[in-house]
């Protein structure tokens, strides 16, 4: 019954799809679509989806990374998927406690809340006292493995018949995104895994400065009940400082967040794969404070070497050192063209060390390179799909508190900082740096090369050519307090080893 009805509901939106091909589904022409309709038409989908339950939410928010598989204005309106749902009504939240603990709520906990503090498509939480001390208690919902089971016995046939009768390198790409999904959703729905990831986490972190990752309570840890202490916090994305407060400065948080990505999936190569703002607060005191640890990604010294040496390849002008990292990461089928794929790279060199061109011209190649990507054969390792999410997570945060957000000056300090230490935890030596006299050049390829190892994806293109028409050498200046989150003005001393 269930995969009749989600074959119900899916089956107008996959006939509207075919259409967009041929106006009689296998033969005529295709049909013309506005943006409104497929707006409109992307917004619909989305309701669909929340409509079907936490397995479709949770599938769409992992291809809402994928900018290689999905074209705008899809992957936008699915990025803006929250899995809020109503919650679970108190008692039968309780009843799963007492079930899991085999005693009542009130003889485990001193105090429970009633009010959840987060109602999600797979867990519920709730406030509570422990022998003196402020936990939150972790639910899993009742009857949802049931229910995901039963998706993925709908959506697995589904995919790979699709990818049988197209043969289309997206959907042979979506079906491996769906098929990874069955295997980590069991491991987000485990909140004993749960507790371990968190417990790994917590360990690389001790004794950090500005980050705080909540400690697990062992003696309340079961499969459907995860119990941490409790931190007091504000979303990353509802900050609102006032003159002054320091500990919530916007620019020092995001720059917070760039590192603290940059140092599990760079150094620890143990990689918190769910960032959005409601896994991130910032503690009355400024530190960042990390939550929900279902969903993690081991990243192999390989990979992370691959990718770390991939992007000095790219600040270097190397352009068959990048190619070679695309291959090394596995970004690109074996089946591609090598010379399509050396094009590509040239180009995108070409446009991050040209900043003066004329805005009609990059446009231009900016819109070439793009359709070479969306119908290039690309495949995304799960290490880079996750680590786009965090690449969107630091985009929106910064464009949220301040307008004049620049991720290319921003992430280049940063990166540059690190490497050092990336570079020791991988056991490898220094690798080699541009001059010091091009510190723009520098944030351009780092920051938008980088992203595109890791996006690999359409929207990356167009916010590179938006990055450069207004480089940051151009840009009028602001006094200080004005400036955008980071600038240029510590690569010249950084690149030199200071």
């Amino acid at each position: 019954m269930r995969a009749l009805i989600v074959l119900w509901r899916l089956a107008p939106f996959a006939l509207s799809f075919l259409r967009d091909r041929h106006r009689w589904l296998v033969v005529g022409r295709p049909l013309e679509r506005t943006g409104e309709f497929h707006q409109a038409r992307a917004e619909r989908l989305v309701a669909m989806i929340a409509a079907l339950g936490p397995s479709f939410v949770k599938m769409a928010q992992v291809f809402s990374a994928r900018a290689d598989l999905i074209p705008e204005p899809y992957v936008s309106v699915l990025s803006s998927l929250t899995d809020q749902v109503p919650p679970v009504p108190t008692p039968i939240i309780c009843h799963e406690i007492e079930h899991a603990y085999a005693r009542p709520v009130s003889a485990v906990f001193e105090r429970f809340d009633g009010e959840p503090l987060a109602a999600a498509s797979l867990g519920q939480v709730h406030r509570a006292c422990y022998r003196g001390e402020e936990v939150v208690v972790k639910v899993l919902r009742p009857g949802v493995e049931d229910l995901v089971r039963k998706d993925l016995a709908a959506a697995r046939p589904l995919i790979r018949w699709l990818e049988r009768w197209s043969g289309n390198s997206h959907v042979r790409n979506a079906r491996a995104v769906i098929e990874e999904f069955a295997v980590r959703i069991w491991e987000e729905m485990d909140f004993v895994h749960e507790a371990a990831n968190a417990e790994e986490i917590y360990g690389n972190f001790r004794g950090h400065s500005r980050v705080i990752v909540p400690r697990v309570i062992h003696a309340l840890v079961r499969p459907r009940v995860l119990v941490l202490e409790y931190v007091e916090g504000t979303r990353v994305d509802r900050l609102t400082p006032q003159g002054g407060d320091r500990a919530h400065d916007p620019r020092g948080v995001v720059s917070t967040v760039m590192e603290l990505y940059l140092q599990m999936m760079l150094v620890h190569g143990f990689f918190h794969a769910d960032p959005h703002p409601g896994n991130l607060l910032v503690a009355p005191d400024g530190r960042l404070v990390l939550l929900d640890f279902g969903m993690v990604v081991r990243v192999t010294r390989d990979m992370r070497w691959h990718l770390v040496s991939t992007v000095f390849a790219a600040i270097r002008r190397d352009v068959d050192g990048v190619v070679a990292g695309f291959r090394s990461l596995g970004v690109i089928e074996p089946s591609a063209d090598p010379v399509q794929v050396r094009e590509l790279a040239v180009k995108l060199m070409a446009i991050a060390y040209d900043p003066s061109s004329m805005q009609e011209r990059i446009q231009l190649l900016a819109n070439e390179v793009m359709a070479t990507l969306y119908n290039w054969p690309v495949r995304m390792p799960s290490e880079l799909v996750y680590f786009a999410r965090t690449t969107t997570l630091i985009e929106g945060l910064g464009v949220r508190y301040d307008r004049h957000f620049n991720p290319i000056t921003f992430a280049a300090p940063i990166a540059l900082r690190m490497r050092h230490q990336v570079l020791h935890s991988l056991g490898r030596g220094e690798l080699p740096v541009p001059p010091v006299d091009l510190p723009t050049v520098v944030g351009a390829v780092l920051g938008r090369v980088a992203a595109y190892v890791v996006r690999a994806g359409r929207e990356f293109v167009e916010r590179f050519a938006e990055g450069l028409r207004y480089p940051a050498a151009a840009a009028p200046p602001r006094p200080p307090e004005d400036d955008a989150l980071q600038g240029t003005a510590e690569v010249p001393k950084l690149l030199a080893g200071d």
